[in-house]
């Protein structure tokens, strides 16, 4: 956002640090109950002073937080719009047939000519030389011309044929042209007019008689492909013809598509006779155009006086010289018929007519000109496939302005050769009108009807770089714009300009390519044929472009690579790994912040390059690329972290297992055998730590990479990582895969020893090997080996404690005949306990994308899941099953002590197991062990007697392309091409509509926070609405929005509902989340100035955010992340304690541990730790309004700290306030940054200023032994308090009681039940209590308030 990020109000006015103040020991407390007096002056003049201040800042609005979890960009398409722009079957003409019956000095019977009329045949008059070497002479003419077009094609040519010789020469052609297209062009000008049966008339052999020729012989001789070309009066009977005989005799119609006609007139029509045109006008405008359009526009010009037809024909230049006169009028002809037939003609037809094939392309754009001059004579030319009417398009007069400014030049360049020619100005113009079109069009509106002269421009080097740049911005309109440039044949035009090696074009066609390739990945063949990945690579590594620049390039090679194994194996031979990683380590060692949107194409162009190529894959490992990736893994970033995690778990080669760790338990293993693939799995075993690093990152798109990552090398470790669930589930009571709270504790051997056993439905784990069954009776415990103090609070834990923790868990194995590993390394078990740990993490993650891409990377080392149905059902595990103390772990692996309760109430499916009865566990051993001797594939437990349903997603078999279809697959790739579809050069539209929303809202608070600060309140009971939330266990947090008439209200079991008190309407009404374990800790609004997003913090230290949270059954979920990790040792829960500040975009987090973490929701990454270095917890948490990154928390033992991270200590000051565990707090209202309050469960609330006191200066005792609820108004000088004994009391600051709400037994008295939550509206004086019974009252001053 910019600027907006900048506060409106300068926060000079006040002191940044509050260790710039001396703080003075002076007791000052007061005591409201012994009456002493209170000074107000202090709060008097600051409520004069008090500025309202609102925040500038917005988060969780990136385009990675539009709706995650509901949908997956599908990336560039390989498949279906290329059928569309790309032709299917690319055609060409391969021979040429003509047939010309002109019988010279002999008129046909049913033609009177008229006196003077037309004669010339291919521009030569017949009778101006003997008639057989004029046939000849105009044969031969006649096939140069069409040479001109095609030269590449066979032609043979029959005069005056009989019926055997038509027939030779329709079969030696399609001979010749094998499956190519054959073009058959007749001229019947010396013989009579077809007949009504479609039959064309040939001679005998003396040429006595006409012979008839049905044109279904000829098309049975030519078959198809073919293409005919009818010169003749009443030609149009013979396009009848063909249409009544091919259409029949095929039903599918293939033959009439691959049949093309033209013909000079219709069924009733004669050919023009006037000596203005040639015979054969028809035959002249398709194979001389420029010589027929001129000869017939120079008698219709203005200058018609000064041109004639010697003239004419005496036209400088050549047809392929675009820089002559001749090659200037050809090149706008083919733009100007281009153009007509690109606008006028349905998207398939001109395709099929205009760009599968050249020489078809070249007589279809000539017969629009014949149909303009033909039907001036009253002729019309007909085709099949039928064309629109376009001789009245307006195009022709672009067309008859561009050839008369020519044609002026004329005289003079024949007059003197010296004389330069002038370009005429058609392409500037229509250049400057396709402009205009881009700066008013859009995608709802005609397209540009000049899109086919742009990509004729691009053929002139004056035009090009300006026709490049409209195209680049007409591509950025959308995927629409670009596959309409495509379908008009934009393609081999750029991609034949990736071999120039001007400067000025390489920006703007390095973005091109980026448009084209965001819509169809299927280029990347055609650029790597072409050499053209060279020219990204140049560009790539070029520092004169702009980093965004050098992302498209990135993302171009990315694309060129992806799946694409000659395309992998072309950028390797170019040095392609080694340029990113060259600018990747750039970027880390360089002080100035590197483009995010180049590091993270970079990432996704090398993960691409080596995904599934292992040579690439070595080159990678050889250069280090794991160390590389470090640091970028915890770049601020989500998009740059996810995809550094991409590129790192596409190093991991799955073809086979690749580790010698995974190798089949018996073998004897050496790990100095073979160096390289000890250095190897080095290399793997350095990027798997590097990714239990971020596990527990707070951006859903990076956890999301690492879950793929890590199925990637389960995928090849499987069978080791299998061993090592199994061994630690059936030997290591206290472990990670033991902490189910529905299986029982094996303590002894006689039996289960905990007795909450049959009390649970969840799941079952189930562990097997893929060469031997594994039997397991072991019991699971609620510890988890990886769960360290350490690990909870980001301090390191060494490999010592990780080999301690773990050294005996498979060598306790060998005397079951399980494992055998005496020859492994104590490093190695650890190593893969916290793998499986981290897999676990997954797949308890508050996402439930991740989660079950978490599930499936354990069902991939034989961990499944099945939920038991069982006789009781009482409630959670008790704590008593959750106390094992931790011992080792990586940072940030370990969340709670149920890690591997994966009972998630969102499964897909529901699995089943044979009823369990409580007095029976030795029939749950015998069960576990069947599952273990499962192969844990499909089919083994597919069947509906098995008593188990078919696995959540599924098992790996044998066969390793069904294993390989299985792994996870990575989202980040697709997801990140998306940028690349959207416009790039502009700005949003809807900008300037929400700026304009955001300063309504704004204005609406400036003038409420105005009379909150100034206005009297005498009383707040008043109660304007009522709410039964009919929630069982009570309303256990309620929040008001700040400018709509909605209250949102929580209970315990993460219930959420969203309630319109003014209308009294249930907006809407969901869950939190489905998984067993409950607990609500927070509600809050962010971006409450925007269209705020719900945060919803649960006990457990989840982070949920919703959108569009207040309609009903449209909420989603924006994103989700576990704000701490793991409790303290001996500790059962965490009763979390989450605080959001708007301000700084700061997430503060706590519970019952001996730290507080700090998010930047921004960024979606945890930035800070601060230790409390004490046993106490923090119970309360309010953040500053005024200074960001400044927050107090209040804790258990009722002592009151104040923070600012910005400071090198982070604590400024502490001080023991309260005798019990503080309940609330809030900083006071104003720009005080100092000042705060806080109540305990004692009943008292203290008054604190921490620049000159460390003891409260005024105490308030409200509720003796009961106060469950505080609240502090943001901006009126309002307190409120709630006890569990029905009574709210409201203070102001001075400590005076303004009113008391409570229960009275009359009738029309008001009744509330035990206050369970307390909440201000932000800015007006409105209260909302809500009740352990459910219900939701609000309060508001005798005034009521205004509704924005």
């Amino acid at each position: 956002m910019g600027d907006l990020m900048a506060p409106r109000i300068s926060q000079s006015l006040v002191p940044t640090h509050l260790d710039e103040f001396d703080f003075v020991e002076i007791d000052n407390s007061r005591d409201v109950d012994a009456d002493d007096d209170v000074d107000d002056a202090a709060p008097a003049a600051l409520m004069v002073t008090s500025m309202a201040y609102l925040p500038q800042n917005s988060v969780l609005c990136e385009l990675r937080h539009e709706a995650f979890e509901a949908c997956v960009s599908s990336g560039p398409l390989d498949v279906g719009l290329v059928s569309k722009w790309r032709p299917k079957d690319r055609m060409k003409t391969g021979c040429v047939a003509l047939v010309l019956c002109l019988n010279i000095t002999v008129d046909p019977p049913d033609v009177i000519k008229i006196s003077p009329c037309a004669r010339m045949e291919c521009w030569i008059d017949p009778n101006s030389m003997a008639p057989q070497k004029a046939l000849e002479t105009i044969g031969k003419t006649l096939s140069y011309q069409y040479e001109r077009w095609h030269a590449r094609a066979k032609y043979k040519i029959q005069l005056d044929p009989t019926v055997e010789e038509v027939k030779k020469l329709c079969c030696t052609c399609r001979k010749l042209a094998k499956s190519e297209r054959v073009l058959f062009h007749y001229n019947g000008h010396g013989v009579p007019k077809p007949t009504a049966n479609g039959e064309i008339w040939l001679f005998n052999k003396s040429y006595t008689q006409y012979i008839p020729l049905p044109v279904r012989d000829l098309d049975s001789w030519l078959r198809t492909p073919s293409m005919y070309v009818f010169d003749c009066s009443a030609a149009g009977m013979v396009v009848n013809a063909f249409k009544e005989d091919l259409t029949p005799s095929n039903s599918s119609g293939s033959s009439v598509r691959d049949c093309i006609l033209l013909a000079a007139c219709e069924a009733h029509e004669t050919l023009p006779q006037s000596a203005e045109f040639p015979a054969d006008v028809f035959t002249s405008c398709l194979t001389t155009p420029i010589k027929m359009a001129l000869r017939w526009f120079c008698t219709r010009s203005l200058l018609h006086e000064s041109l004639t037809y010697s003239l004419i024909d005496r036209i400088p230049g050549r047809q392929t010289d675009r820089k002559t006169l001749l090659g200037e009028l050809n090149w706008i002809f083919t733009a100007v018929t281009d153009t007509i037939a690109w606008n006028v003609l349905p998207h398939d037809l001109f395709q099929r007519l205009f760009r599968q094939d050249l020489l078809v392309a070249s007589l279809f754009r000539n017969f629009l000109l014949a149909e303009r001059i033909m039907r001036s004579a009253n002729c019309s030319p007909i085709s099949h496939p039928m064309l629109p009417a376009t001789h009245q398009h307006h195009m022709w007069d672009a067309w008859d302005m561009a050839a008369e400014m020519c044609l002026a030049q004329l005289p003079a360049l024949i007059e003197d050769p010296k004389v330069e020619f002038q370009p005429s100005p058609f392409f500037t113009e229509q250049l400057t009108a396709f402009e205009i079109w881009l700066d008013h069009g859009s995608e709802y509106k005609k397209a540009p009807e000049q899109l086919p002269i742009v990509l004729q421009v691009l053929l002139s080097q004056c035009h090009r770089f300006r026709a490049l740049v409209l195209l680049g911005r007409f591509l950025d309109m959308g995927s629409w714009a670009v596959d309409l440039a495509l379908s008009v044949g934009i393609f081999p035009y750029v991609l034949k300009l990736l071999q120039t090696t001007t400067p000025e074009l390489r920006q703007i066609l390095v973005f091109i390519w980026t448009k084209i390739l965001s819509l169809d990945k299927s280029c990347q063949v055609d650029l790597v044929k072409d050499d053209g990945h060279k020219y990204f690579i140049r560009f790539l590594d070029s520092e004169e472009a702009y980093p965004e620049q050098r992302a498209m390039a990135a993302f171009v090679l990315a694309v060129i690579v992806d799946g694409h194994r000659r395309g992998q194996e072309a950028c390797i031979e170019a040095g392609l790994i080694h340029v990113c990683l060259r600018h990747l380590q750039d970027s880390t060692a360089n002080e100035v912040q590197t483009e995010p949107l180049f590091l993270q194409w970079l990432c996704l162009c090398l993960g691409k390059l080596w995904e599934d190529f292992t040579e690439g894959q070595i080159i990678g490992l050889q250069a280090d690329a794991p160390a590389i990736y470090g640091p970028l893994l915890s770049e601020p970033q989500p998009e740059v972290r996810a995809s550094a995690v991409f590129a790192l778990g596409t190093l991991f080669d799955i073809g086979f297992d690749s580790s010698s760790l995974s190798r089949d338990v018996g073998d004897e293993v050496s790990y100095d055998d073979d160096n390289d693939e000890d250095e190897k799995v080095k290399a793997e075993i350095s990027i798997v730590k590097s990714l239990l690093d971020v596990v527990s990152d707070g951006s859903p798109l990076v956890r999301t990479e690492v879950a793929v990552a890590l199925g990637r090398f389960a995928f090849g470790h499987n069978k080791h990582l299998k061993s090592v669930a199994a061994a630690i589930l059936n030997h290591q009571p206290h472990s990670v895969l033991s902490s189910l709270p529905f299986f029982a504790i094996k303590g002894t051997t006689s039996g289960c020893t905990s007795a909450n056993y049959y009390s649970h439905t969840g799941p079952i784990l189930k562990a097997g090997g893929d060469s031997q069954s594994v039997v397991c009776d072991g019991r699971i415990s609620t510890s988890n080996p990886l769960a360290t103090s350490g690990v909870m609070h980001g301090s390191p834990v060494s490999d010592e404690s990780s080999q301690h923790s773990d050294s005996g868990i498979l060598t306790n194995c060998i005397s079951n005949g399980v494992i055998d590993r005496a020859h492994s390394r104590h490093l190695d078990n650890g190593f893969y306990s916290q793998c499986v740990s981290a897999m676990c993490t997954l797949a308890k993650d508050p996402s439930p994308r991740i989660a079950s891409l978490g599930r499936r990377v354990l069902s991939i080392i034989g961990i499944e899941q099945v939920v038991t149905k069982l006789t009781k059902s009482t409630g959670h595990v008790s704590s008593s099953e959750s106390t094992t103390p931790p011992t080792s772990s990586l940072a940030g692996l370990a969340r709670s002590s149920s890690l591997f309760d994966l009972n998630a109430g969102h499964l897909s499916m529901t699995f089943r197991t044979p009823p369990v009865s409580p007095p029976q566990p030795t029939y749950f051993t015998t069960g576990l062990r069947r599952v273990y001797s499962l192969e844990l594939r499909p089919h083994l437990v597919s069947t509906p007697d098995s008593g188990l349903a078919d696995p959540l997603l599924g098992s790996l078999g044998a066969s390793g392309s069904s294993e390989r279809s299985f792994l996870p697959k990575s989202t980040i790739y697709k997801w990140s091409c998306d940028h690349f579809t959207k416009p790039l050069l502009t700005a949003a539209d809807d900008s300037n509509e929400i700026i304009s929303k955001r300063e309504e809202r704004e204005k609406f608070a400036f003038d409420q926070i105005l009379k909150c600060q100034h206005s009297s309140i005498n009383k707040l009971h008043n109660q304007i609405a009522g709410w039964d939330t009919r929630f069982e266990a009570g309303a256990k947090i309620t929040l008001l929005q700040p400018f709509s008439p909605v209250v949102i209200a929580a209970d315990e079991c993460e219930r959420i509902r969203v309630w319109n008190y003014e209308e009294a309407t249930l907006l809407n009404s969901f869950s939190n989340h489905d998984y067993p374990y409950k607990g609500i800790s927070n509600l809050s609004l962010i971006n409450e100035l925007d269209d705020s997003l719900l945060l919803v913090a649960s006990s457990d230290g989840s982070i949920r955010i919703w959108k569009d949270y207040s309609a009903k059954s449209r909420q989603k979920l924006v994103t989700a992340f576990y704000s701490i990790q793991g409790p303290r040792p001996g500790v059962p829960s965490l009763n979390a304690v989450v605080k959001w500040q708007q301000q700084s975009g700061i997430l503060y987090a706590s519970g019952k541990l001996s730290s507080i973490a700090v998010w930047d929701l921004d960024k979606e990454q945890r930035i800070n730790s601060i230790p409390l270095q004490s046993e106490c917890s923090v119970s309360a948490m309010s953040a500053s309004l005024i200074h960001g990154r400044e927050f107090a928390a209040g804790f258990t033992d009722g002592s009151v700290r104040l923070f600012d991270i910005r400071t090198p200590d982070m604590l400024v000051c502490a001080t023991q306030l309260h005798t019990q565990k503080v309940v609330g707090m809030g900083f006071q209202p104003g720009l005080d940054p100092a000042k705060i309050v806080s109540a305990s469960h004692a009943g008292d609330i203290q008054f604190l200023d921490f620049r000159h006191h460390r003891d409260a200066y005024l105490t308030i005792h409200a509720h003796r032994g009961s106060l469950a609820a505080l609240a502090v108004h943001r901006h009126a000088p309002l307190i409120a308090s709630g006890s569990a004994k029905q009574r709210i009391k409201v203070f102001n600051m001075d400590g005076e009681q303004l009113g008391t709400i409570q229960y009275y037994p009359t009738f029309m008295a008001q009744k509330i039940g035990s206050v369970s939550c307390l909440t201000f509206h932000p800015y007006q004086v409105m209260l909302a209590a809500g009740a352990a019974d459910g219900c939701v009252s609000i309060y508001a001053d005798e005034i009521s308030s205004p509704r924005f």
